[in-house]
């Protein structure tokens, strides 16, 4: 998501300093340029953000770094999620940064929503995984910041470079002619460039405070899976196999984005069938790197 924000950006001319340690970043998402300046490194060493930023001097800060790879990693998640988002944030304080722009995961809310969908009045309840609550934490100290901020909480974000969740692993699979499987879940699938599209704006000053990025609607993983078939053009179709949801996923995490809506303006949300064509050309030339989730996959 990181590399395409930072793409729109450049695209208009402004000037861009991204950190990033390539865990699932890839350096040549970003061609070379006079306004960019790429360094690669961690928002969990303390000193390497402080002298970046003192340097650049930015005037908005756009947080879009996670650790998710591995739901056992504690240590990593917490040294990027938390730790990492509270140098940034301390930094962002410091050097009193117009804005700042933070990516929160819609798990925030817990696998078991007690609405559908979940408007921004849900209580948190990120106790389901590493990654969940690591994220929310830094939401939670960007509230007490006092930094004019915009966090957008995210539907599935799909498309080009995505490397995370069933669509990547749909596509390895196919390509090795492995079996798939899918569950009854749904999930509201958005596209990677519609979001940048978004950032943008809160970049240009819209929006204040939490929103989500979400186009409403959630579709069933099984479409998703016949989507990707269909872009791949493949001769027979794999039939997949249909599993029951594990306990510890959400039959659907749908959210309310009446409020993004009034504030940013109607979003024109690219279909997933042009979303998953892009994407796998995307896989196609530059190959899977990651297929990452929090679901037990099996060999």
């Amino acid at each position: 998501m990181g590399s395409h924000v930072a793409e729109m950006l450049l695209n208009r001319g402004d000037s861009v300093l991204v950190l990033d340690n390539l865990a699932t970043g890839r350096e040549e998402h970003l061609l070379q340029q006079d306004m960019l300046e790429v360094r690669i490194g961690s928002i969990a060493d303390k000193d390497l953000v402080n002298d970046l930023m003192t340097t650049f001097k930015p005037d908005v800060v756009i947080h879009t770094a996670a650790s998710y790879k591995d739901p056992d990693d504690w240590f990593s998640d917490n040294m990027t999620n938390v730790v990492g988002g509270a140098n940034i944030i301390s930094a962002s304080k410091a050097l009193k940064v117009k804005r700042f722009i933070y990516f929160q995961t819609a798990l925030c809310y817990g696998v078991k929503p007690e609405e559908q969908p979940i408007t921004l009045s849900h209580k948190k309840n990120p106790a389901n995984s590493s990654y969940a609550i690591s994220k929310t934490t830094t939401e939670d100290y960007l509230t007490i910041s006092g930094l004019d901020y915009v966090t957008f909480r995210l539907a599935n974000v799909i498309g080009p470079r995505n490397v995370s969740g069933p669509l990547p692993i749909f596509f390895d699979r196919l390509m090795q002619e492995k079996k798939c499987f899918v569950t009854p879940a749904k999930r509201d699938f958005v596209y990677v460039g519609d979001l940048a599209k978004a950032v943008l704006k809160a970049v240009d000053g819209v929006g204040r405070g939490a929103y989500h990025f979400s186009s409403g609607t959630d579709i069933a993983i099984k479409e998703l899976y016949d989507a990707v078939v269909s872009a791949m053009a493949l001769d027979n179709y794999p039939e997949p196999e249909v599993k029951p949801l594990s306990p510890d996923d959400a039959p659907s995490i749908l959210l309310d984005p009446s409020r993004t809506f009034e504030d940013f303006g109607a979003i024109e949300f690219t279909s997933l069938e042009d979303t998953v064509s892009e994407a796998v050309r995307y896989y196609k030339e530059h190959g899977v790197h990651g297929g990452y989730t929090h679901l037990k996959m099996e060999k």
